[in-house]
């Protein structure tokens, strides 16, 4: 039986200045799909899909959708005639509740003589909740009480409706828990069998090939291939898939090779009994030359380790030392020798709207400054150094940071710390959101870093990253430690479960 086309898109280009981020692409979009798109950074998954649900429009081309010529105006005219997408990034509204958030647009529903009925608006916003089974979310409360994957849960909601055609799913699933990823797939699978399309781009090839019917390959604005539910079962499907995206054959040897876990025996930095919220007398010791993973599901406390050791959190008792000094603040972290790789990278780890070089040599400015003049040649060479070494894909240093695709942000979140020639990392899901390539590159920097007596801890979500990567693992739950395993060519998901659940 031949699939019912859906949407359409013909010839469609897109230019940012002389960046050709679409070329003459062609695409169809079909009921009863789900359709992965796949690429490295840049290579225009997020651009087409954003034009598809109108966040921004074409240079040339033209799409259609149910036969007819589509052109919406913006995400809000997409999402009232069928198509909506939710996006990587953070796109809540602060200082606002759950319910308002969720009936962002549609407050005239609830409004009689200028009035809103709160309480209807917060029953009806619970009813949306707890269709797609999300119980532990309350309409009444504070969006700001909620953490990064809740708030993501709360936008998917917010994005899909009855009247939901088309679904673009944008690198979601990396902000989202293990929870919170078993009710996307459900959803996303619901919507497929109700005849429905579900576009999902995605980095992680294990989750494109377990949830998707279908799979375009996109490289530098282009299509390179397609793959059939048949084609993606093949043994060397992933071979294959790897090569269409980089052009080149890709290694197996993503994670460290060696298992040798010493390190130089001297402290980079300790963290003595600390207590602030719910986490209570916690202590750890981390050496120069050695990386120490944190592992757990949502909420188990080991994010906020991450922020107390770099002072975003203020301790009830306990402290953390680095060179002999006591941190309170990401300043004086950064004074001695701390760099932070946030898992909120757009509201906390970059200035989006900064140029490259300016986020690069932000942390380096107090020793760049001779008497309060900083010469701009100097944070030229700097920033220019980092981007050639990351390979960030820009026009130039100039260009700013939100024009920049999520792996391309990731990398600048790095250089700027790699810039500052920081000996303590703390990398907070360093990978989310980054192709294959990137990954590659990332992992031999963070080994390389190792060998060269820098000390890091390592947060992650990702148990196979932290099995490739760690010296020790630690594994926490319900803001407790609960488990510690040692590197080991023996090592399984399976040995760190136990200690999760």
């Amino acid at each position: 039986m031949e699939k019912e086309l859906l949407v359409e898109v013909r010839n469609m280009s897109k230019n940012f200045g002389p960046t050709k981020a679409l070329k003459q692409v062609n695409m169809k979009f079909y009921r009863g799909e789900i359709r992965g798109l796949i690429g490295e950074n840049g290579s225009g998954k997020s651009t087409v899909t954003s034009i598809i649900a109108g966040m921004q429009q074409p240079t040339s081309g033209e799409m259609f959708f149910k036969g007819k010529a589509w052109k919406p105006q913006n995400m809000v005219d997409a999402q009232k005639q069928g198509i909506s997408m939710v996006l990587q990034e953070a796109n809540t509204i602060p200082d606002c509740t759950v319910a308002e958030n969720l009936m962002a647009g549609r407050f005239d529903e609830f409004s009689r003589f200028g009035f809103i009925n709160a309480k209807k608006m917060n029953e009806e916003a619970d009813r949306m909740l707890e269709s797609f089974g999300i119980t532990n979310i309350h309409a009444c409360d504070s969006i700001n009480q909620y953490a990064f994957e809740d708030r993501k849960l709360i936008e998917i909601v917010r994005c899909v409706s009855e009247e939901t055609e088309v679904f673009v799913v944008d690198e979601t699933t990396t902000a989202l828990s293990l929870e919170g990823r078993e009710i996307l797939y459900k959803l996303i699978h619901k919507l497929k069998d109700q005849g429905k399309c579900v576009i999902f781009i995605s980095h992680d090839m294990d989750e494109i090939l377990a949830q998707c019917t279908d799979l375009t390959v996109l490289r530098d604005g282009d299509i390179i291939g397609h793959l059939d539910r048949a084609e993606m079962d093949k043994p060397n499907a992933v071979q294959k898939i790897r090569y269409m995206m980089v052009g080149r054959e890709i290694g197996e040897a993503y994670y460290r090779e060696d298992y040798d876990s010493s390190h130089s025996g001297e402290a980079a930095l300790l963290i003595q009994d600390i207590s602030f919220g719910p986490i209570r007398h916690f202590s750890l010791e981390l050496h120069k030359g050695e990386i120490i993973g944190f592992g757990g599901l949502s909420g188990c406390g080991m994010h906020e380790i991450g922020r107390a050791a770099f002072g975003l959190e203020k301790l009830e008792s306990g402290s953390v030392i680095r060179n002999g000094k006591t941190i309170k603040t990401p300043l004086q972290a950064i004074t001695e020798g701390i760099g932070y790789i946030s898992k909120n990278r757009d509201t906390e780890a970059l200035i989006l709207e900064g140029s490259i070089q300016e986020n690069i040599v932000l942390p380096l400015l107090p020793e760049m400054s001779r008497r309060t003049f900083i010469s701009p040649s100097e944070e030229r060479k700097r920033s220019d150094r980092e981007i050639d070494a990351f390979r960030i894909k820009c026009n130039h240093g100039k260009q700013w940071v939100n024009t920049l695709s999520g792996g391309n942000k990731q990398k600048v979140s790095f250089a700027k710390w790699t810039a500052k020639g920081s000996e303590v990392l703390i990398m907070d899901c360093p990978t989310r959101g980054v192709d294959i390539g990137v990954k590659q590159a990332m992992y031999a920097l963070i080994a390389r870093m190792k060998k060269e007596g820098k000390a890091i801890l390592l947060i992650s979500e990702e148990m196979a990253e932290l099995i490739g990567m760690a010296d020790k693992i630690i594994i926490m739950k319900d803001f407790v430690k609960t488990g510690e395993v040692m590197r080991s060519a023996d090592l399984k998901e399976t040995d760190m479960i136990e200690y999760m659940i």
